[in-house]
């Protein structure tokens, strides 16, 4: 019997041992730093924002870092800064894979952390290097990004989400010491938006949701705001189906994911579509918008909870 995953997504419970304790590492460890980088996933900035963060590191100088720009629409990601920007947060979009952008977040780093500098002169003690925490939640590029900053792999990196897992201070320079610490997910997410969100970018394993779902979803959102990706990515010369079966079975056709007897194997065209996604694969993409554009927010969560619950609809039947 297929999974109802309909049900099972909006109350996504993922709070492993290492989660509780990479907050409490957080907590712990935010007395000896100047200054914290949230660190977003430019896609999804809502969703990928831990509201529990902003409780963690209440009273210091935050930096909001869009990472991932590379993958992002540059025009919802312009959105996205001055948004930021007008809320009297430190912001700037990179891409920590070529090193985008990475020049501004430094001088963003001084310029927040020069509160600190200025206290430490009054009292007479010699300035020092800013002290940075990289704050954010698993698999939106903290070790990548740090392992930039620092000119060398000084971060463990991975693919799967939460590879990272104990203190560690890199030194950058002249600029700053970075404090990395592991990823942090928040208990449960009760926003179905944001939990599909983080599954179709991995911000949450594979293992703990029906990858079916998931990828019937995504496609669903390709085909209603991206169908020109689609086309172009898969070379489709015909007309494109517009249900989603069809499109997946003639996706399996084009990748020749096929068993015997000339089935198709489905989970390889799953697996095909969230991975070449979270790629960048179909171009530049962004899933959330600035609240000022709140209209379009509200579409699009009932547009997804609507196709949610016509899965639902159709696993029951």
């Amino acid at each position: 019997m297929d999974k109802d995953t309909s049900r099972e997504l909006p109350v996504i419970q993922w709070y492993p041992g290492h989660m509780k304790k990479a907050r409490q590492l957080v907590e712990e460890n935010l007395k000896l730093v100047d200054v914290v980088v949230e660190l977003l996933d430019a896609r999804i900035p809502i969703s990928s924002a831990n509201p529990m963060l902003r409780e963690i590191i209440e009273g210091k100088p935050r930096i909001v870092a869009l990472n991932k720009m590379d993958l992002a629409d540059e025009k919802a990601t312009k959105r996205w800064l001055t948004y930021f920007r007008g809320q009297g947060l430190f912001a700037a979009a990179l891409d920590s894979a070529t090193g985008k952008g990475i020049r501004e977040l430094l001088a963003l780093i001084a310029k927040a952390a020069r509160y600190k500098t200025e206290k430490l002169l009054a009292k007479g003690v010699a300035a020092r290097k800013a002290r940075v925490m990289i704050l954010g939640i698993p698999n939106v590029g903290k070790s990548s990004l740090i392992n930039r900053l620092a000119g060398a792999a000084k971060a463990k990196t991975a693919d799967k989400p939460g590879v990272t897992r104990a203190k560690q201070w890199i030194r950058i320079g002249a600029e700053a010491d970075l404090l990395d610490t592991p990823g942090i997910l928040w208990p449960k997410f009760e926003d179905k938006e944001v939990g599909l969100k983080l599954a179709f970018t991995g911000a949450v394993n594979d293992e703990i949701y029906d990858m079916e779902s998931v990828a019937r979803l995504l496609l669903e959102i390709l085909l209603r705001d991206y169908p020109e990706r689609l086309q172009e990515r898969f070379k489709f010369k015909q007309i494109m189906p517009q249900n989603v079966d069809e499109l997946m079975e003639m996706i399996g056709r084009k990748r020749g994911c096929l068993l015997k007897g000339g089935r198709i194997d489905m989970e390889k065209v799953h697996h095909i579509l969230l991975s070449e996604f979270r790629m960048g694969k179909f171009g530049k993409i962004s899933l959330d918008v600035p609240p000022e554009d709140s209209a379009d927010n509200a579409v699009m969560a009932q547009d997804l909870q609507d196709k949610s619950e016509s899965v639902e609809k159709k696993e029951g039947s």
